[in-house]
């Protein structure tokens, strides 16, 4: 099936084992479209579910969303079945990338909602993620990069030492810290919101209707308690239990995926030494404003996480 060109062309490439952000060469944008945009880690799955409740109120979301709101950067099936099941949509969709900003296509009429979170939870719950992944898929999608002429770089080192991993994801995996600037670039837009990740934890309704508002959809309020209850982690985390392409990507499915949610816990694990470095790679790759939106460092962070754009 032949496809227009993108509106507006991908400026940088950016091809590993997982992702690949050619794939966005074929897609047709439509006026309204969605862009869920975040790191590694960072509530992907949660705004997800938080957009396609808010755009569909009545409806049971979790069980179709990897289906319905499709991770277009990802090699792990064909990109025209991808974006055949995107053409096929007729109500407004929504579409979840990890890239950089300057690796995805940008439309005026398109909303894009940026999720970030302090870069120390994003690595631990990233390193949990890994531990976990089928390694028998990983594999397979090693061979068929290998075969498509990307460049497989470094492999991470062995999972049993949380501490060499972290020295591999501030050196050789920097999606985290490219991710955070290149949006931060386009705070200033009407069609970007920032949310962060302890303001869903915090306020889950009140985020909720922000983004409703940002979306300029309008939900009845009396299904305002289903839908906020929908996405709370745990209820996320009961219907992902029956969402089979979790098994097939991750050693134990749905439970280790949504594996715990919560923040800190590089307390007590990163040393001293590991947790000044990552300040070091803040301050050489961020933005001030970026750092203290996302991290929540200084002392304005908290009217700077309540007014991101």
């Amino acid at each position: 099936m032949a496809r227009a060109a993108a509106d507006k062309p991908i400026e940088r490439m950016y091809r590993t084992v997982v992702s690949d952000n050619r794939r966005w060469e074929g897609f047709v944008h439509r006026p309204g479209d969605v862009f869920v945009c975040t790191p590694p880690k960072c509530g992907t799955t949660w705004m997800q579910a938080i957009v396609a409740s808010i755009m569909s109120p009545s409806a049971e979301v979790m069980g179709t969303l990897m289906k319905d709101a499709p991770w277009i950067d990802a090699r792990y099936e064909a990109v025209d079945d991808v974006l055949d099941r995107l053409d096929a949509q007729a109500h407004r969709r929504q579409i979840k990338t990890h890239t950089p900003a300057d690796g995805i296509p940008w439309y005026p009429d398109a909303s894009y909602i940026v999720v970030s979170r302090d870069g120390r939870d994003a690595f631990m719950s990233f390193f949990n993620h890994m531990r976990n992944s089928q390694q028998d898929l990983m594999m397979q999608l090693v061979v068929s990069a290998a075969e498509d002429g990307i460049e497989l770089g470094d492999a991470p080192p062995p999972l049993d030492d949380i501490h060499s991993f972290f020295a591999w994801w501030l050196d050789d995996e920097p999606m985290w810290f490219d991710h955070v600037a290149s949006f931060w670039a386009h705070k200033e837009e009407p069609n970007v919101a920032f949310v962060h990740y302890d303001d869903l934890s915090a306020d889950l309704e009140g985020q909720m209707r922000k983004v409703a508002d940002f979306l300029g959809e309008q939900v009845p309020e009396d299904l305002w308690p289903s839908i906020v209850q929908q996405c709370t982690f745990e209820s996320m985390r009961q219907a992902s239990l029956s969402i089979t392409e979790l098994d097939r990507h991750f050693v134990g499915g749905g439970s280790t995926f949504f594996h715990k949610g919560t923040n800190g816990r590089w307390r007590g694990v990163l040393t001293t030494d590991e947790l000044a470095a990552f300040d070091d790679r803040c301050r050489k790759r961020l933005q001030p404003g970026a750092i203290e939106w996302t991290n929540r460092w200084g002392d304005s962070t908290r009217a700077v996480a309540e007014h991101p754009g």
